[in-house]
């Protein structure tokens, strides 16, 4: 099984890059919004916004994936090794969700179409930070926990309203 382990460390890897994408393309959409006066800066920031998510965020979620099925392929066990394996899953298809959400405010920012705020945007940038303390938390103690769970999802809420000051603002 020595081969898992470079499986493992790949899948590690590709985690990281995905995680590099969904936390820095929802700050490169605040500039896009809160800068869309300044025409050639939004440019910029749009060929940004394409070559990340495309180059860099989309291959590391498959990269994730791919990998994420072989380990459990070479080790079925993993399926039965209790709950958090599950949460996991869970908290790894709303990340799934999150970052093809993040491909659908790219196109309408650069459609023009979207009517979100930098203040939106800040927001939601907290998103993948509180979901992959939930899948590190999982992974590392093995364990599933409810109050784990509900403390940094709660976190997260209370971060996103001070952020919003209640509403979404421009």
């Amino acid at each position: 099984m020595d081969y898992y382990k470079w499986v493992l460390a790949f899948h590690v890897m590709a985690f990281l890059s995905w995680m590099a994408m969904l936390f820095y393309l929802p700050r490169l959409f605040v500039y896009h919004v809160e800068y869309a006066e300044k025409k050639g800066f939004v440019e910029v920031v749009k060929i940004q916004e394409y070559k990340i998510y495309t180059y860099i965020g989309l291959p590391a979620f498959w990269a994730t994936l791919a990998s994420g099925l072989l380990m459990i392929a070479l080790d079925t066990q993993l399926l039965s090794s209790g709950g958090w394996i599950y949460a996991k899953f869970a908290v790894l298809i709303i990340l799934a969700l999150y970052s093809f959400s993040l491909e659908k405010y790219r196109l309408e920012l650069a459609n023009g179409t979207c009517t979100k705020s930098g203040k939106f945007f800040r927001a939601y940038n907290e998103v993948p930070t509180a979901l992959a303390i939930l899948i590190v938390g999982y992974v590392i103690t093995k364990s599933f926990s409810w109050a784990f769970t509900l403390i940094t999802l709660g976190v997260l809420a209370m971060i996103m309203d001070v952020i919003l000051d209640g509403k979404e603002k421009k």
